[in-house]
């Protein structure tokens, strides 16, 4: 374990190089050793999941590997912590400092002690230097970009501190285009005041006016002064932090004579009042630019200000608190901002099944419930790791839960649940309702809508967003698609509305809606998520919800499947929808219990199904309904992803859980010609050089990611007209070991595909040629062979009596009619899957299809494929004449014999492709009826007799029907 330790009472200066340290250093976790000042512990109250911290009490000392200091460099300054400076065995302790004037009492093996302004500064400069001289793209976080300026900001005084250096800019500068948030530093950031203006603080703390209106303060105040005072706008900024309000208006009155600025005025002019009004508003919804305008006022949304004169100070400031309190909007209830439904244990669990079930789920805490359904307390991550780490695993957890609770209803408002969470330092909230557990709120759930209300608000406070969101996509949506599909999903959206649940269309629609260029989406296949926000009683709601469409829909088709209840409508070739998949689900969440196994679902939230996706630009959804229809929702900024054109997955495990993600990863950035990003590559090739795949398959005899769905996965790669870039970066990957672990695509294989390539371009163009000389249109090359067949013994049978049109053929003395490419009823896709299995050794090629669960013929061609080469290896050579290629080639089937000619010498692959494109389908002169109407007694003989005709026919023997009656009436001679 690699630490990162912060002094006692931690300012932003030590978190931030803490936090800059940790990117430089993945893996290592953060100590704050003593507590940290007020401004940091409210910052964490809400970012603190954001950055790697652990409590002290929850590390081992024998598994510190390593210890690094910042913004420290004496042993007093760590608390308890600084014992850890004793372990014999630490390989490393590191100081990074700013404080020159410190004497240093830590046997450390590395310091950087240096005069900037902030410690921050110094890790900022490792990382800008690591981003210019790397070969990858690198890029911090929006969260590790705002902490490390928020360090710098506050220990340069916002670089007006007499110890700020020209680097600490640059390093600001630097973290502002890594994009650090000014709307976040700007919170937390605390500019001085003139003395004036702090006479005037105590002013107005003691004459503020309030309002609390649906969860948010608003607070006015009217000052008087003899003259105008400069600086307001710092002192209702600083009076907006102290109070904690949401919204204030801060009005100054002062007397303004004529003759000020007039000194022919006479003195005794009259002396008007000046009213300046100061603005601030963090409501979302607000706009106090707008409130102004009538008195000539003005500025942005959030932040405004007027100057009138000669009117009524306390009766217009009034009047303006009121229209500033229409304003504000209903904010968001927890009944829209909880999870549902909640993951829960009875106070009897062990602490070592809770810590099992909170690793399937992912979660950061557990409910506690008693035998009748109550609530009795939560157990959060942090109290299980701290009661394994002192061996209680076996104990309940019970002894360990936090019994005294806050909980909130099911319409308490947003303001208030984040001040329950930051008074309180609480991470999740449970919601009740009649004394029921029915949802829960967490952290993160606050943090992601007052991130979405930010993002809402770009417009004023564009720096404030770390994902680019548009505020709604309904529009977009619906301009796009058909009338009829809209009304589709309004109908949907009214249904489930009307039942409680929320819709939202998920996935690649969403992700296709945002790339596409044209003003009309063809949408074939969408899927849609049923959020029923009540617990399991809904796990059938994504049925239900079909149900109810197919009843307005009859021409639909209503399939239902799978352990959860999902359903798809379909359409065929429908006058409205053409044809058209609705796939629609219950949210849900899903487990694999080992490495590539099929995952176990559950019902679950929107947020968990979500999270349950490929990679980011899949885990998009658009709500469909009241409330805020149009949203979209991006937990996971998957639009950023799509601006920066490359493929991400959510979470490092994705592809030891699922080895298909990896295909599909590749068919995604072939197909939209995206990149995978750099980490995400990193995690596809860690995961296939850990072998962990073909480890469990002999653990658990099978591996299901393995089986139907990789091969799934191929039939897309290798039936796109990209197969051949997709195949190459599969290649590059190493992925091809999901296979099997021995393939790879070395320059041979590639040379074979290539070949086979040629083979297939040459057996369109002759079904192109076919096709057009019966007058048709070319269609898919394998979807209606019998067709195909009829036509082309049709044709045969038209050639049969037509001698003049022989054409010669190069190798043969005499003219041989032109025989067109046989007809290969397997699909291309399947023929490219085969060669790669084909290119194994000959023991795992059956093995391999078989696990594939290709079908039964195409097994058995891999399992006899290495007789057949080595039979034909050993009989090619022999076959001098044209007749005993054919008698010896038309043994095989037409895969086999393209198989083998591709693992086969050129000699070899010479004489096949001539048998294929010249002789195979050479017909005798004479057919079966021929020779009874010659006399001849039908039996075993006659099959004798037309394999000489052939044979006489393909080396030259004779050159018309007449010398063939003629040869046969001197072979075979009646008696």
């Amino acid at each position: 374990m690699d630490l990162v330790l912060c002094h006692t009472t931690a300012d932003f200066d030590a978190l931030g190089a803490a936090v800059g340290l940790c990117v430089l250093r993945p893996g290592s976790r953060i100590v704050l050793t003593g507590g940290c000042h007020p401004t940091v512990r409210d910052f964490l109250a809400l970012h603190r999941d954001e950055y790697p911290l652990i409590e002290r009490r929850s590390v081992n000392p024998q598994q510190i590997r390593s210890i690094t200091i910042v913004d420290a460099s004496q042993r007093d300054r760590l608390g308890k912590a600084a014992e850890w400076l004793d372990l014999p065995h630490l390989n490393e302790i590191a100081i990074f400092d700013h404080h020159l004037q410190a004497d240093l009492d830590i046997p450390a093996t590395f310091t950087q002690i240096e005069a900037v302004g902030a410690s921050t500064t110094l890790i900022v400069e490792k990382l800008k230097n690591q981003a210019e001289n790397s070969d990858t793209p690198f890029r911090l976080l929006p969260s590790e970009a705002t902490v490390m300026a928020l360090g710098i900001h506050v220990d340069t005084g916002s670089l007006t501190f007499e110890g700020a250096t020209a680097r600490d800019a640059i390093a600001l500068a630097w973290l502002m285009e890594q994009g650090a948030s000014l709307g976040v530093i700007a919170e937390y950031v605390e500019p001085g005041l003139s003395p004036q203006l702090q006479d005037l603080l105590r002013e107005a703390l003691n004459n503020l006016r309030s309002e609390t209106l649906h969860g948010y303060s608003v607070a006015w105040v009217l000052l008087s002064t003899e003259a105008y005072v400069p600086g307001l706008s710092s002192l209702a900024s600083r009076l907006l932090d102290l109070t904690e309000t949401d919204a204030l208006l801060l009005g100054n009155v002062y007397k303004f004579g004529e003759n000020e600025n007039n000194r022919n005025i006479a003195p005794e002019s009259p002396v008007s009042n000046r009213l300046t009004i100061i603005g601030r508003s963090r409501i979302e919804g607000t706009n106090l630019s707008e409130l102004f305008k009538p008195f000539g006022g003005g500025g942005h949304a959030r932040a405004a200000s007027l100057a009138t004169r000669d009117v009524d100070p306390l009766l217009t400031l009034n009047q303006l608190a009121d229209e500033l309190k229409s304003q504000i909007p209903h904010p968001p209830t927890a009944r829209e901002l909880m999870s549902s439904p909640v993951r829960s244990i009875r106070p009897e669990t062990s602490v070592g099944e809770a810590h099992r079930i909170l690793l399937r789920y992912g979660h950061s805490g557990l409910s506690v419930v008693d035998a009748g359904d109550r609530l009795a307390g939560i157990i959060s991550r942090r109290d299980i790791d701290i009661a394994l780490h002192h061996g209680f695993s076996h104990a309940p957890v019970k002894g360990y839960m936090s019994p005294q609770l806050k909980t909130i209803a099911p319409d308490t408002l947003l303001p208030e649940i984040e001040s329950l969470m930051v008074t309180y330092d609480i991470g999740r909230l449970p919601v009740l309702e009649n004394g029921q557990l029915v949802g829960i709120v967490t952290r993160t759930d606050v943090l992601r809508e007052l991130h979405q209300q930010k993002a809402r608000d770009r417009g004023s406070n564009a720096e404030l967003s770390y994902c680019v969101m548009p505020e709604s996509v309904e529009q977009l949506l619906r301009s796009r698609i058909s009338a009829e599909l809209w009304q589709l999903l309004s109908i949907a959206a009214n249904i489930a509305q009307n039942r409680g649940w929320q819709l939202y269309i998920v996935g690649g629609a969403v992700r296709d809606l945002l790339l596409a260029t044209d003003n009309t989406l063809a949408l074939t296949d969408i899927d849609l998520v049923v959020d029923g926000k009540c617990g399991s009683d809904d796990s059938g709601a994504g049925v239900e919800l079909a149900s109810s469409l197919q009843k307005l829909y009859p021409d639909s088709r209503l399939d239902v499947h799978g352990q959860f209840q999902t359903a798809a409508l379909l359409w065929h070739k429908d006058s409205a929808f053409g044809s058209l998949w609705v796939d629609i689900a219950t949210a849900r969440t899903e487990f694999y219990p080992y490495p590539a196994a099929n995952p176990e679902v559950e019902a679950s939230s929107i947020r968990q199904d979500l999270y349950r996706r490929d990679f980011t630009i899949n885990a998009l959804a658009v709500r469909l309904g009241a409330p805020r229809s149009g949203e979209l929702l991006d937990f996971f900024c998957g639009l950023l992803d799509l601006e920066s054109k490359q493929i991400r997955v959510l979470h490092a495990n994705s592809f030891i859980e699922d080895p298909t993600r990896i295909y599909r990863a590749v068919r995604f950035a072939v197909r939209l010609g995206f990149e995978i990003e750099p980490q995400t590559e990193g995690y596809i090739r860690n995961a296939l050089a850990s072998g962990i795949y073909y480890r469990i398959q002999g653990e658990n005899g099978r591996a299901p990611a393995l089986e139907t769905r990789l091969k799934s996965e191929l039939k897309y790669i290798l039936q796109a007209p990209y197969w051949k870039v997709a195949l190459q970066m599969l290649g590059d990957l190493q992925a091809l070991r999901c296979i099997h672990p021995s393939l790879e695509l070395d320059r041979e294989l590639w040379r074979q595909l290539r070949l086979l390539d040629r083979c297939l371009q040459g057996r369109k163009k002759e079904e192109g040629r076919r096709k057009k000389e019966e007058g048709s249109s070319a269609t898919d090359s394998v979807t209606d062979v019998t067709d195909v067949r009829k036509k082309e013994e049709g044709r045969r049978k038209k050639e049969e009596g037509r001698d003049n049109s022989l054409s010669p053929i190069p190798h043969s003395p005499f003219p041989i009619p032109h025989s067109p490419f046989p007809i290969i009823n397997i699909p291309d896709w399947q023929m490219r899957l085969e060669v790669l299995i084909a290119y194994l050794a000959p023991e795992y090629r059956g093995k391999v299809a078989a696990n594939l669960q290709l079908p039964a013929d195409s097994i058995k061609r891999l399992e006899v494929l290495e007789a057949g080469k080595n039979q034909l290896a050993e009989n090619l050579p022999k076959c001098e004449l044209p007749s005993q290629l054919v008698l010896l080639l038309r043994n095989y089937e037409l895969p086999v014999l393209i198989a083998i000619a591709l693992q086969s010498p050129r000699s070899a692959r010479r004489q096949i492709w001539e048998y294929l494109t010249r002789w195979a389908n050479v017909e005798p002169p004479l057919n079966g009826n021929d020779l009874k109407a010659l006399g001849y007694k039908p039996g075993p003989g006659f099959k004798r007799m037309l394999d000489d005709l052939l044979a006489a026919k393909l080396d030259g023997d004779f050159g018309d029907r007449a010398a063939a009656i003629s040869f046969l009436a001197q072979r075979y001679p009646q008696t």
